[in-house]
């Protein structure tokens, strides 16, 4: 398999993350993938959002989940983008999307959404938490899945295995070879984040990972070139 850059947020790095702008721009540098997080508003909407609260990437404060899907399209999400709901990213890019989702309230939400529009081929879906991507997996029969991990050791391996994760996506500053070795072993690609730098590119093509996720859209037309 060819080695995937994917879009951080879209690329928010230089776009606001997480908004239709960013998604477009990521899909305009060519990137192979590209990643958004997803949460339930107070009346069952996904909207696409990193954080638990609004107070970081927009202009309102409070947690997503005691907002309404209207409270949360009055706010700013950055030059003048509003918060996108999960369907109008589908409409917005046609790219392969890798959705991340924080519970598994949002399994059942999105799992419900993908069957409805047969996203199989096009979702992927990461989380930290072993129980949302089991129950993704559950739930979507062939859904390509990824666990997230920022504090691990070789156990991540197994955790992936019994939550029937595919890939590992792996925080790259705790990064070893005898993790990567131990995932080779179970037949798991890994992606490694946030790769932002030529030095971070230099090493997950050396550890030879299948892909790099990135703030910015320059790393896709270096990293052909790294070895």
């Amino acid at each position: 398999m060819n080695f995937l850059t994917i879009g951080h947020r879209g690329v928010m790095g230089v776009e606001p993350e997480n908004t239709l702008r960013s998604f477009v721009a990521a899909q305009q540098a060519g990137l192979d993938l590209i990643e958004l997080d997803l949460h339930l508003s107070k009346d069952g909407a996904l909207v696409v959002m990193h954080d638990a609260e609004v107070d970081r990437t927009t202009d309102g404060s409070g947690p997503i989940a005691e907002k309404t899907l209207e409270e949360l399209r009055a706010l700013d999400a950055g030059r003048g983008e509003r918060v996108p709901v999960f369907e109008e990213v589908l409409e917005a890019v046609q790219s392969p999307l890798q959705a991340e989702i924080k519970d598994v309230a949002a399994a059942r939400a999105l799992a419900e959404v993908m069957q409805r529009r047969d996203l199989v081929s096009r979702v992927e879906v990461s989380s930290f938490h072993d129980e949302a991507v089991a129950e993704i997996a559950r739930l979507v029969p062939g859904v390509r899945t990824a666990l997230i991990a920022s504090r691990y050791g070789t156990d991540v391996v197994e955790r992936a295995r019994e939550a029937r994760a595919a890939t590992l996506c792996l925080d790259i500053r705790r990064l070893t070879l005898e993790v990567v070795e131990h995932a080779r072993k179970a037949d798991l690609r890994v992606i490694g984040w946030v790769v932002n730098t030529q030095d971070q590119l230099r090493l997950v093509r050396a550890l030879q990972l299948d892909g790099a996720t990135t703030d910015y859209p320059e790393i896709k037309r270096t990293a052909r070139f790294t070895a």
